[in-house]
């Protein structure tokens, strides 16, 4: 294998897309969430139904309906679950910054993704025990619960939205609010020191990458004892 620091950086950015199926319960929203194989990118990572724009859905032209499109598809293919691109809302959108590393001994793969949420549909979840290895409706507590928990493991987008949602009690105060607003975007940059810290635009830091700028924060702060976000 290809020592890390050698590995070529590519500056091209692969357009993905992901949906945050939720569902109420008693107990409040819970969300899909699938384990993927760990012989592929994201290995063994909890992730929401995704992945990337297919050559023949992809117009350069306009990309959000492009992830729109590959959102509809990726959830019937990796969950068994059938949407329409009418139930999706845009929630975020992500950059990773240039050193993210996702695959190694080769280029690593910067991939630029939508976050949607919607109403699950009826129906059972199929995966196809390939690429998703097994999946389970969490609430966003217990998600991220479980991280820190060490039980599962969940990329930095995927901690933020967790987070984010439990600011909702019910579905149609989740879609209700993506629909009103203009989604996020996160175009993040990591902080190097102890711990790890990745930011984003609107933490003091961030234009200089120094994690110990004083003033506004918009930060996570990956803590061995617990991640914590801090947006002011």
């Amino acid at each position: 294998m290809a020592d890390q620091t050698d590995v070529p950086v590519s500056s091209e950015l692969i357009p993905a897309a992901t949906v945050l199926l939720i569902r109420d319960t008693d107990d409040g929203i819970e969300t899909l969430m699938l384990r993927r194989n760990s012989k592929i990118a994201f290995g063994g990572m909890w992730v929401f139904p995704g992945g990337r724009v297919d050559d023949e859905e992809n117009d350069p032209d306009d990309p959000f309906a492009s992830a729109r499109r590959a959102a509809v598809r990726e959830t019937e293919e990796e969950a068994g679950l059938v949407l329409t691109e009418d139930d999706l809302a845009s929630w975020s959108y992500w950059i990773p910054p240039m050193q993210e590393a996702m695959k190694s001994g080769g280029p690593r793969r910067r991939f630029s993704t939508w976050f949607f949420v919607a109403r699950a549909p009826e129906g059972d979840v199929a995966i196809d025990d390939g690429e998703i290895k097994e999946h389970q409706w969490m609430s966003a507590a217990d998600a991220l619960a479980k991280r820190d928990a060490g039980e599962i493991e969940i990329v930095p987008p995927t901690w933020v939205t967790l987070h984010d949602l439990q600011q909702h009690g019910t579905v149609d105060a989740a879609m209700a609010w993506a629909r009103a607003n203009e989604p996020d975007r996160f175009e993040t940059r990591p902080m190097v020191g102890k711990p790890m810290i990745v930011a984003w635009e609107g933490d003091a830091g961030y234009a200089e990458s120094d994690r110990d700028a004083e003033g506004p924060r918009h930060r996570l702060i990956m803590d061995p004892d617990g991640w914590r976000y801090e947006r002011t």
